[in-house]
């Protein structure tokens, strides 16, 4: 990440201010310095010069919802890492633990401009595990970390029903997802409440009478508002009653999928939990998934509701994320939304917005320098940087 990097001639579109038709933007030491339509850099020497002229220049590109690197393509059970199915309630469960960072869908991504993803578990469970926001180039996950735990995935519907019933243990009904969830949160309530306690009556000097208990110390992290339920939710009764256990637990969540928030996008305005929703770049597989549509997204935005889009790889592949951000502004999405939907406002809903999403001084220089819009089938990606480093350089530029 040492030394200078210095993009000029390109069209700069910072997400956060005005676009600069023919702008600069300096990087050092794996950070964006400046923005602006000059910069001048003294010592050219030790600075790389990158010649964007007819390019866009935009922040990389962001994934709020996948499992790159934990369902990897085409290796079947060896390569499949999702979903943990023996047991309903499994919130001790780390992403990191699963990524591997040699699939082949990180260089898919990176080719597409993605800089960044939000990567997690399945939901065959009522609680899944713990998503993480990492980087798309390395070797490590543990380089990769923006920040994890990231949120706390849970799934209602289906995909928990399907996997329990073919084992014949519960949860077989929707009745008993949110039970078991409402349980588990109960004593994760409770079990903070004590803890607190026993520390606030504890003596200067000594340590709390009290054991740790490492499946309810998961929740900790959500219960104090450090990172949100990320909620596996199509329908609309599944969407109502995620939001009624948040509500319950007062809890920040996302609306996962989202793929009948269109009905009631007025409802969700209101309440106020932002929806990433997709992947509609898909077949209606499921019968929970039959109105999918590629309007949803531009409803939900009309409505006033935050909005990413995600291609939940691999059920649609990573390297289609703005395409299907491009299908959704066909469907009704601003143009503009439509880019936002997968830059800033992935980043403020997965709580990084401190880092990525934008083009501005002090953010981690995570840039993407496309032919044109990225959300057209034709335009290509020329030069993706990450952390002020080049990780792709296409040949022609």
């Amino acid at each position: 990440m040492e030394g200078k990097l210095l993009i000029q001639n390109g069209r700069v579109l910072p997400m956060t201010g005005k676009v600069i038709p023919k702008g600069s933007v300096l990087v050092e030491n794996g950070k964006i310095t400046a923005v602006a339509e000059r910069i001048e850099v003294p010592d050219t020497g030790s600075t790389e010069i990158i010649d964007a002229s007819g390019c866009l220049v935009m922040p990389g590109l962001i994934e709020a919802h996948c499992h790159v690197g934990i369902t990897e393509e085409k290796k079947g059970m060896e390569g499949d890492d999702c979903n943990e199915n023996v047991s309903p309630v499994t919130p001790w469960l780390r992403a990191i633990d699963a990524v591997n960072t040699m699939d082949a869908a990180f260089d898919d991504a990176v080719r597409a401009g993605i800089t960044s993803i939000m990567a997690g578990p399945g939901s065959s469970n009522v609680v899944g595990g713990q998503f993480a926001f990492i980087k798309t180039k390395g070797r490590r996950i543990d380089d990769l970390i923006v920040k994890a735990p990231a949120a706390m995935k849970i799934a209602f519907g289906e995909n928990p029903k399907v996997n329990f019933s073919g084992q014949e243990k519960s949860p077989v009904t929707r009745m008993a997802i949110a039970g078991i969830l409402r349980e588990e949160l109960h004593k994760a309530v409770q079990y903070r409440k004590k803890k607190m306690r026993l520390t606030k009556d504890c003596p200067k000097g000594q340590e709390p009478d009290f054991e740790p208990d490492f499946r309810l110390e998961c929740w900790m992290p959500v219960l104090e508002g450090k990172i949100p339920l990320k909620a596996h939710v199509h329908r609309v009764d599944d969407i109502y009653t995620a939001i009624r256990i948040a509500k319950e637990f007062g809890l920040s969540m996302t609306l996962d999928h989202c793929s009948e928030g269109h009905l009631i996008a007025e409802d969700l305005a209101k309440e106020g939990f932002p929806a990433i929703v997709g992947p509609d770049l898909s077949s209606r597989s499921k019968i929970e998934v039959q109105n999918m549509a590629f309007k949803t997204a531009g409803v939900l935005h009309e409505a006033g509701v935050l909005v990413a889009i995600t291609t939940d790889h691999p059920v649609s592949l990573i390297q289609s994320l703005p395409i299907c951000a491009g299908l959704a502004v066909k469907s009704g999405l601003p143009l503009e939304e439509g880019l936002r939907a997968i830059t800033c406002n992935p980043a403020r809903i997965c709580r990084v917005f401190d880092r990525v999403g934008s083009l501005e001084p002090g953010k981690d220089a995570d840039i993407a320098i496309f032919t044109g819009n990225p959300m057209e089938t034709f335009t290509r990606t020329m030069c993706t940087i990450i952390n002020g480093k080049i990780v792709y350089r296409d040949t022609g530029f």
